[in-house]
């Protein structure tokens, strides 16, 4: 079968299917009103304020893997270290609300968010210049965020070694006896350019020669070869084409 007929087949699929969706959704519609007449409405159903979601029907919740996992990971860990405030530079915003609950945490992003929570605030940094001084913080994270510096996604400027700047910023403010939660795409390194960085396990370490790796998890393209691996092996996270690598690191 030749590319331009192969695309015409998966056109006609993805036609065939949100056809079924419609018809499905028009169906459900039709009969929930017929319910709703039987008794005392208490709910005005019009057909003015439909809100067709059209593709939640699965037999299991689907969720982003590399969000919810490597956010759990370093929760627990955070659980385990106990700091007594925690400081997160552009991971996201869920970590750092939910987190904010048990301890204080200061967040810091290149675009800051105006997010409002007891024990948290939301500032400026930039990622190649933190302000903070050498050695001054003891707890640190900085999940799928370095990944992006310097290809100019967010309005930052573009710089091919952005990314290795923004490593040795994080090395440089971390403390002595401190740690540091690092998430980063793993698998054979390449840009997939503007969106991200795909990095190699060896190139992790060989940025961070400054620091001891405690722990690292991975977080697999497919979810047969497990949720989250702990302990993962080097060859299993370069053989990923987008793997989720977290590294605990500590100095």
């Amino acid at each position: 079968m030749n590319v331009a007929r192969r695309i015409s087949v998966i056109q006609d699929m993805l036609l065939y299917t949100s056809i079924k969706k419609w018809l499905r959704f028009l169906s459900d519609f039709k009969q929930f009103k017929k319910l709703s007449t039987r008794g005392h409405q208490r709910f005005h159903l019009l057909w003015k304020d439909i809100y067709p979601c059209l593709v939640d029907r699965t037999k299991q919740t689907n969720f982003d893997r590399h969000y919810v996992y490597h956010l759990g990971w370093a929760a627990r860990i955070i659980a385990r270290t106990n700091p007594d405030f925690h400081v997160d530079i552009s991971s996201s915003l869920f970590f750092s609300s939910m987190i904010s609950a048990f301890i204080p945490v200061q967040f810091y992003d290149y675009r800051p968010a105006d997010l409002q929570f007891t024990q948290l605030s939301s500032e400026y940094a930039d990622l190649l210049s933190l302000p903070f001084g050498n050695e001054h913080i003891h707890s640190l994270s900085c999940m799928h965020a370095v990944e992006h510096v310097g290809l100019g996604r967010y309005g930052d400027s573009l710089d091919p070694d952005g990314d290795l700047k923004a490593f040795r910023e994080l090395q440089r403010i971390l403390a002595g006896g401190g740690s540091l939660l690092l998430v980063v795409p793993v698998g054979q390194p390449r840009i997939m350019f503007n969106a991200h960085r795909i990095y190699a396990y060896r190139q992790i370490l060989s940025y961070f020669n400054e620091l001891e790796l405690k722990e690292f998890a991975l977080v697999p393209d497919e979810p047969e070869e497990g949720g989250i691996i702990h302990n993962a092996v080097e060859a299993l996270a370069d053989a990923q084409q987008y793997g989720c690598g977290c590294f605990w690191f500590s100095k």
